[in-house]
């Protein structure tokens, strides 16, 4: 890793540990997770497990500041020895008050984080600004960039854009997501040559009514990576596929 980048992580990390160590008595800390499992953990449109189910879970601790840490997990599978991926995040957020519709701007730091397997290990710079009653009531748009120094461990430049938009369907407890990504890295070859490609999902989720914090969502999920050449296994790890998920917020 990038070693100004993990200063950066390291002192910041710091920094929430002592707010939080600082907030206890004043009841300012909230804390919040999830578990998921998933036909196939796909990132930015490409598989992380080989194309195979996954079990997640994540947990945050929020400040009423607005400064939140946290960490998230998943079972992977590259073909090599790591299997288990354990991220570690920093983030503060804030309504733009003084915007007519009132944003809610995201910032923070993603460590990737790959226990038996090191070398992957990564930092990624992000920032986040999510909008609210886009179009319709309650429909929300979500926009990100993303960098990193070292992307994927290689010590190379990449950034990440992504937009998303999810809409209700009325009371139903339906919605329908869209998004799109698109990532660019320096001097790194995603097929055929390409330093960049764009990747996609488009899906309806529902929120269960009976179960508080209970949603399913299926999606389909892929990339317009060139795949001449690839194996099998390969292609199907980047083309578009349907990606079942569970998901239960607490």
């Amino acid at each position: 890793m990038n070693m100004g980048f993990k200063t950066l992580f390291a002192a910041a990390m710091m920094a929430a540990s002592g707010l939080s160590m600082a907030s206890e008595s004043t009841s300012a800390l909230s804390f919040s997770g999830t578990a998921a499992m998933t036909s196939d953990y796909r990132f930015r449109g490409m598989t992380q497990t080989m194309s195979d189910p996954a079990v997640q879970a994540g947990f945050a601790l929020s400040h009423d500041s607005g400064l939140y840490a946290g960490v998230w997990g998943s079972n992977v599978d590259f073909g090599g020895t790591a299997h288990l991926e354990l991220d570690p995040y920093l983030g503060y957020a804030t309504t733009l008050d003084s915007f007519a519709s009132k944003p809610l701007l995201d910032v923070g730091l993603w460590y990737y984080l790959y226990p038996s397997e090191s070398d992957l290990n990564w930092l990624e710079a992000y920032a986040k600004l999510g909008f609210s009653d886009v179009g319709f009531k309650d429909a929300s748009l979500s926009t990100a960039i993303n960098y990193s120094n070292d992307f994927l461990g290689g010590d190379t430049d990449a950034w990440y854009f992504n937009a998303t938009y999810s809409v209700p369907f009325a009371d139903t407890g339906f919605s329908g997501v869209a998004g799109i990504g698109y990532t660019l890295a320096d001097d790194f070859d995603f097929g055929g040559g390409e330093d960049s490609y764009i990747d996609w999902k488009a899906g309806v989720s529902y929120s269960f009514a009976s179960v508080e914090g209970l949603s399913a969502e299926l999606a389909a999920v892929g990339t317009d990576i060139d795949t001449d050449g690839m194996s099998h296994a390969a292609k199907r790890g980047v083309e578009t596929g349907a990606v079942f998920t569970l998901t239960k917020a607490f």
